[in-house]
């Protein structure tokens, strides 16, 4: 009887050193900006990244958006990055709107929010 009460003291002690952590956002926000520094609204910004391994390459991750009113374009990557992940991605960025494009890259980092900045010119 001592054993079985001792195994259950050990084992609901081993059950309450254990922590679930609760994975924090991994957000991306892209800010589009025209020549004169003026934000842009409702500019279609697309983040996509290819593998490096294979030729062909092979698009990875490819994500598509608009901006707002405030110029900026919010992606959500809490179901690419899994707790324990080394990293998540380095993703290249391409702002359009009418005849004004834009280009950047920006790097992903795990339960951040990742700022990055495009200007986007005729």
């Amino acid at each position: 009887m001592k054993k079985v009460l001792f195994l259950f003291v050990a084992i609901a002690i081993a059950f309450s050193f254990t922590s679930c952590r609760k994975k924090g956002d991994t957000i991306a926000n892209i800010y589009v900006k025209d020549e004169t520094n003026a934000n842009v609204q409702g500019a279609m910004v697309i983040l996509y990244g290819s593998n490096t391994g294979s030729t062909p390459q092979i698009v990875a991750l490819f994500d598509t958006t608009y901006t707002n009113s405030t110029g900026l374009a919010s992606f959500n990557y809490n179901d690419v990055y899994q707790l324990g992940q080394a990293g998540v991605a380095v993703l290249d960025i391409k702002a359009q709107k009418l005849n004004r494009i834009g280009t950047g890259i920006i790097k992903i980092e795990a339960e951040k929010v990742n700022e990055e900045t495009v200007f986007i010119q005729p």
